[in-house]
């Protein structure tokens, strides 16, 4: 089952804990663009589509994970009434799939059956608890494009993705918007992997 949510429904996959127990986000990441060499970061404002814009609670979450790894790449905020020099839209999505723990060749799946291929048991009827053993896992993936406010011309597009066991918390959105950015402005073997702290976690 897949969910896309650039902007819709974060809220109700925050209540899953994404990469819990661990310190850090490892994410495969993918950029590309041509930013200008002698460029600097310089100010941006976030730019809204239509329909983030009708989901402004949404949206605002999205936007506020993204700050900390615009920042650190050296942007700042466009200051009230100035015009910034990037224009940025930040997007997100979660797909949920259900992964049985027994669907291997190996193993047989729950139910009374034949455990044909086990090296531990031989043929026969068992019943076993594989039919509870559906495990769900959660593909996410963020993005972030820039693009220069005067010409409208896209200068730098970035995605990161994870395969987890739970959904995106805030501190995990964070991370992944931050590893999306690692490498701003380069780009260069697409995916590739980047590590991440989690907010919060030595």
């Amino acid at each position: 089952m897949k969910t896309w949510i650039g902007a819709a429904a974060l809220a109700a996959a925050a209540l899953l804990t994404g990469c819990a127990g661990l310190n850090s986000v490892t994410a495969d990441v993918s950029s590309y663009g041509s930013w200008p060499a002698e460029r600097a970061a310089g100010s941006y404002a976030f730019d809204r589509l239509p329909s983030q814009q009708a989901r402004a609670a949404e949206t605002e979450r999205l936007e506020l994970a993204a700050r900390p790894a615009l920042e650190k790449a050296g942007f700042t905020p466009a200051a009230a009434g100035q015009q910034p020099d990037v224009l940025v839209q930040v997007g997100a999505r979660v797909s949920r799939n259900e992964r049985i723990v027994w669907d291997d060749p190996m193993w047989w799946r729950g139910g009374w059956g034949y455990w044909r291929h086990s090296p531990w048991y031989g043929p026969g009827p068992y019943w076993g608890p594989g039919y509870l053993d559906r495990m769900p896992r959660y593909e996410s993936e963020v993005a972030l494009l820039l693009r220069d406010r005067t010409s409208g011309q896209p200068l730098f597009e970035a995605r990161a993705s994870l395969d987890s066991n739970s959904g995106l918390d805030d501190p995990t959105l964070a991370a992944m918007f931050s590893a999306a950015l690692a490498d701003f402005p380069k780009t260069g073997v697409n995916p590739h992997r980047v590590v991440v702290p989690l907010a919060g976690k030595p």
